[in-house]
Formats: structure tokens, sequence, C-alpha cells
């Protein structure tokens, strides 16, 4: 892998700029890499990320969880703006990014493979394996008795409870949710769990919640087990995906990234890609000689 110069880092610290080609040799060089995936990667399977590329949130700030938690009407505007925003990311496919990546670790180029995101993209490109940090919104969960519901079966059951809302129509935003707003006069039906009346949660972390700990060591571990770190379509601003770039950097393990917009990781990055990951990713195939899945 080609080494970074004190003098390729600016004054603020921020490495520049690399190519594709530094890339398919940062693989190469370390085929046991740890790849790290947030929003950026399905961008262009139309689900969009909760960021812009300065790293503020693109439009409204997403729910708490200790809002979904203690407040009725935000578990309310919650589900009602899911019911709206649910049939667009279930509609998603993979794309270029998500099949070159399942065709990487396919060849052997990718060890471990953890993502921030909940849309099971990666899965479904045929990718093994995968490491969802925040959960997965494939399945509901009873925050009461623990039984699971499949999201799917859920929407029917929103949509037949409030048949009013099903001619609303409005923005994707990121996760399944949606810009969607009721009327304060507006009956929503929040789903209950059939077996006990308890609340419904997707089984994703909310922001301001934790990951679970077994997660967050089996990604550790992964890490362990790994020379380097890949990030990719990420801005790293939730310490949930940060923290295994510090653990890297106090392993002394090389970091790099392909991401449009600066990461809170940038001081710590070998190279940085600033790129659209499903163009990287195609580029670093066709120069590996991969056909993406």
């Amino acid at each position: 892998m080609p080494s970074v110069a004190r003098r390729d880092v600016d004054p603020a610290g921020v490495p520049p700029a690399r190519t594709v080609r530094d890339l398919c040799a940062f693989l190469t060089g370390h085929r046991d890499a740890f790849v790290l995936t947030g929003a950026g990667i399905s961008t262009d399977s139309g689900i969009p990320a909760h960021r812009s590329a300065d790293g503020n949130w693109a439009r409204s700030a997403p729910i708490l969880w200790h809002d979904f938690l203690h407040d009725p009407g935000a578990r309310r505007r919650y589900w009602a703006r899911s019911m709206i925003g649910y049939p667009s990311i279930s509609r998603a496919q993979p794309n270029v990014a998500h099949r070159a990546l399942a065709s990487l670790q396919r060849a052997g180029y990718v060890a471990s493979l953890v993502t921030q995101n909940v849309d099971g993209l990666h899965q479904r490109a045929g990718s093994r394996e995968v490491i969802e940090l925040h959960g997965s919104l494939r399945e509901v969960v009873c925050m009461t008795c623990g039984v699971r519901y499949d999201r799917g079966v859920l929407q029917r059951m929103l949509e037949t409870e409030n048949p009013a809302l099903l001619s609303a129509s409005a923005a994707a935003l990121a996760d399944g949710d949606s810009a969607v707003e009721l009327h304060a006069d507006e009956t929503f039906r929040v789903p209950v769990c059939d077996g006990c009346g308890g609340t419904l949660k997707p089984d994703v972390v909310f922001f301001g919640d934790s990951v679970p700990t077994m997660r967050v060591g089996a990604a550790a571990s992964a890490l362990a087990h790994s020379s380097a770190v890949l990030v990719l379509g990420s801005s790293l601003a939730v310490y949930s995906g940060f923290r295994y770039c510090a653990l890297a950097r106090e392993a002394g393990k090389p970091i790099a990234a392909v991401n449009l917009g600066r990461t809170r990781a940038d001081a710590l990055l070998a190279f940085k890609v600033e790129a659209n990951c499903g163009w990287a990713l195609r580029r670093v195939c066709e120069e590996l000689a991969l056909e993406p899945a």
C-alpha cells in the first residue's frame, strides 16, 4: 500500500483525495479488510441519507429514542411517517456498490462487513455474515413481551387501521421515514402487540439509544482479526461507527475511506477517495478483473 508521507497532509491534518488505483492497492495489500458502510452506499438505491456532504442533517433530524419511548405524540408521528415511507424502502434494490462489495467479499478482499444501514441491501446483493450495527427494518419487536413481527405484515395492519392516510404522498427520507405531516386533529392508530398490548418498535437503534453490547463486541472482534479498515459512504458522525476507526488508529491499523464530503475520521485516514461509492467500487472491480454480482 502506498505510504502517506507527512508532506501529504495539509495543515488541518486532512489527507488529500487519492485515486481508485490507490484503493485497489489498499485492498490488495490488506486482503482481510474490515469494511464499514453507511448511508452513502445506499443512496443510489433511492434511499436518502440522513446527512448532507457537510455532515449536517439533510432534512429534519430523525426521531430520538427518548421521544419514541416516552412521548405518545412522537410515537404516533413516527408510525404515520413510517407507514407512508416503508413501501419505498421495501422496494429498494441493491445497487452497483452493494453488488461490487459482495464480489470483493467472495474474491477474498473483504474479511468483515459491518453496516450502519438498516435496509438489508447488502444481504440481498449476496454479502455474507453482515453485522448490522443499528439493526434492521425487516422486523418489529414488542418492548414488553419480546415477540417479533415481520415489518411487511405490520404494514398491512397499519394500512387497515389507518385507511385515511393511504392516499397521502410525501418525499422519502432516510431509513423508511417520510416527510408526511399530520394535522393536530387527525387520529392515527398506533400499532400495539397483539399478544400483550405492548409498545411496538422497529428492530433498529434509534438516535440517542445504544448499540447492543453483543453487536458492538462482534464488530470489535472482527476488527481485531483484520489488518485495515475501509469506510464506505459514511460521515462517521455518530460514535457507533466512528469507534472502530478510533480502535483501528489505536492498534496502528490503516484506515481508508470512500465518501462524498468530510468524515469525522478525516484526520485519521491514510487516504480518502472523495467519490460516489458505486462509481468507485465499480472501478475497483474493473481494476481487479471482477464482475459486480
